[in-house]
């Protein structure tokens, strides 16, 4: 006995840019509170170092003040990225923090250095 299923069609594949921009703005909301509790621990490590504070309940690694500021800045950008893109616009990486994996010049040719374009003025 052959037994036939037969599936209605689905929606189609869109290649649209933009498609997940919910999801991204769902993501940057929950790491605004994450970064703020970053922030918050971060601060009451620094203020017990200094005396002004109780003793700080958490040891090892995440005992230090500096590991707790650098994890809420990464957070506080990545919800800024976030947002940003779930708003409408796009995803602005500085050119700094691009990685050239792939370089598009072969390494047995020589550098030469780039020309700034010519602008003509009247």
């Amino acid at each position: 006995m052959i037994a036939r299923v037969r599936f209605r069609r689905g929606r189609t594949i869109q290649r649209k840019a933009g498609k997940n921009r919910h999801v991204a703005l769902a993501l940057g909301a929950l790491l605004i509170p994450a970064a703020l509790m970053a922030y918050v621990l971060g601060f009451w490590r620094l203020a017990s170092d200094l005396g002004v504070a109780g003793e700080f309940g958490i040891t090892g690694l995440f005992s230090h003040w500096q590991i707790w500021i650098v994890m809420a800045v990464l957070l506080h950008v990545a919800a800024s990225v976030l947002n940003r893109y779930g708003r409408g616009g796009g995803i602005q990486v500085p050119r700094v923090l691009m990685l050239n994996l792939f370089p598009s010049r072969r390494s047995d040719q020589p550098e030469t250095p780039e020309e700034e374009p010519k602008v003509e003025t009247r």
